[in-house]
């Protein structure tokens, strides 16, 4: 398995699972490096997307790894690299978040990204806000 920035040959792989994001956008942020994927055998088979919270803060929005390959540790190494780019570009925290209902909380705390607050919207379950300290 193969870790990487997205580039435009993941781009149709992207744009059919990722249904947050506009078409335009996903291309904007393959170009800027802010969409990292899992090859295998020249399939895209997961990718992490972020962004920056107050434009500062490494913000990672959406992590997806193919149903039929999850549980194999693939999100572990598509956080971890997106951690270490991270760290390398000289940043000492960053956060993600995902709401309560999900089991993607134990995830992230296993990872040892610590609750940090909650954002609660109108007719949505509660947002929970993560941080890592990269330092």
């Amino acid at each position: 398995m193969t870790i990487q920035f997205a580039n435009k040959n993941n781009y149709e792989y992207v744009k059919t699972k990722d249904k947050h994001v506009e078409h335009e956008m996903l291309l904007r942020k393959i170009k800027s490096n802010e969409i990292i994927v899992a090859m295998e055998n020249n399939k895209t088979i997961g990718w992490l997307r972020y962004n920056y919270f107050w434009d500062n803060t490494p913000f990672m929005n959406m992590l997806w790894i193919d149903e039929s390959c999850r549980g194999q540790g693939i999100g572990k190494e598509l956080v971890e690299f997106w951690e270490k780019e991270m760290k390398k570009s000289n940043y000492n925290l960053v956060m993600t978040s995902t709401q309560a209902n999900e089991e993607a909380q134990h995830f992230y705390r296993k990872l040892n990204y610590k609750d940090s607050g909650s954002l609660l919207l109108e007719n949505e379950p509660l947002e929970i806000i993560f941080v890592k300290n990269l330092k």
